[in-house]
């Protein structure tokens, strides 16, 4: 089998953290977000997975390189000369995902979930047409896409962009399967599955709907990475509980990885992630916050959703909350409070950021 994931481009909306490194390689649950999909892949026996790109960074060469021995399949790099939006790059992958009979995946790059990849090709075998695509209920549909089925069946009827009277609250959760047939209605040109293919398949009678289990999120954007990290716990707790922290000061759902070292007197949790070679203080409070690989929180500081970049510090009795992400190597002094704001790589911070929003370059 195979798949192709939409990574796209720079990853502007997880800065400062893409500064440094390809998003796909972004930390998350201690390790890089792209491994969760492939591995989730390998699994159900996909052997090969295209990577759509607009660039190709030498980071990401390096990395798959180690994921393919790793799972034993191969990657492939399709780099767009230009962005080619959601479609455009499945006709440019045409060669991998059409060279056989057998269907392949969609993924966005940005969606976490529990994959139930398996489910969904029997799902996909089942009903037999072109396409199916898994969607996620959400509290207010009025912000999305919502998909309509017609009564009594799963096969979607159309989509309703930001509906003013309800129609149903399941939206495109951003992972789809397909018959290589359907490659021949797109053209390697930019173009948009959801508002130029999609309701050409349902209008033809070709495309399908089932609903995801479990939790789901995309991770593309601060907020929703550390709502997306709440979620993931949550369905760690409940499928594999032994790889999270318990013990003295340990609050609700932690993930910490064996090398990270944690100071007395300490309240971590819930919701927080400690990366490798991560070192926390004496007295230090962490909730709903994640902290990257080689970074230092010293004595008796204090973080609540934000996110900690690699190899930054955090220094005594400093405060970070509301959203305050730190690119890597970023240096936070003592009695410092910062609320709310993203600081680029490379700096240090020696005076209070009171005002939300700010950006410290």
């Amino acid at each position: 089998m195979k798949a192709l994931i939409l990574v796209g481009g720079f990853g502007t909306r997880l800065r400062p953290l893409t500064f440094t490194k390809p998003k796909p390689l972004v930390d998350f649950a201690n390790r890089p977000m792209i491994l969760h999909q492939i591995e989730a892949l390998a699994k159900i026996g996909v052997t090969d997975v295209v990577l759509a790109v607009n660039y190709q960074p030498q980071a990401m060469l390096v990395a798959m390189a180690e994921v393919e021995e790793k799972f034993n399949i191969k990657i492939h790099f399709s780099i767009e000369s230009e962005p080619l939006g959601t479609a455009g790059p499945i006709a440019l992958a045409r060669d991998i995902l059409a060279k056989n009979d057998a269907p392949f995946f969609v993924l966005n790059s940005d969606v976490i979930c529990e994959f139930p990849f398996e489910e969904m090709i029997a799902f996909h075998k089942a009903h037999g047409k072109e396409g199916t695509l898994m969607t996620t209920p959400v509290e207010d549909p009025t912000k999305y896409g919502v998909v309509v089925l017609k009564e009594g069946t799963s096969q979607i009827d159309r989509f309703v962009e930001k509906p003013k009277e309800y129609v149903g609250n399941h939206i495109n959760a951003g992972i789809y399967i397909f018959n290589p047939s359907m490659i021949k209605r797109i053209s390697p040109k930019p173009t948009s599955i959801e508002k130029e293919v999609f309701p050409f398949m349902a209008q033809d009678g070709q495309l399908f709907a089932t609903p995801l289990e479990g939790f789901w999120a995309d991770v593309g954007q601060p907020k929703d990475f550390l709502t997306g990290s709440a979620l993931y716990l949550a369905s760690v707790h409940t499928k594999t509980p032994d790889i999270l922290k318990v013990g003295d000061g340990i609050v609700g759902n932690v993930l910490v990885d064996p090398s990270c070292e944690i100071g007395p007197n300490c309240v971590i949790g819930p919701n927080v992630v400690l990366g490798p070679k991560t070192k926390i203080g004496a007295g230090v409070r962490i909730a709903n916050a994640v902290v990257m690989e080689g970074s230092v929180v010293r004595d008796n500081a204090y973080i609540k959703d934000s996110i900690v970049g690699w190899s930054s510090s955090v220094g005594k009795w400093s405060r970070l909350e509301n959203i305050t992400v730190l690119g890597e190597d970023v240096h936070i002094s003592d009695e410092v409070f910062v609320n709310g704001a993203c600081v680029l790589p490379h700096k240090s911070v020696s005076a209070s950021v009171r005002t939300q929003g700010v950006i410290i370059m």
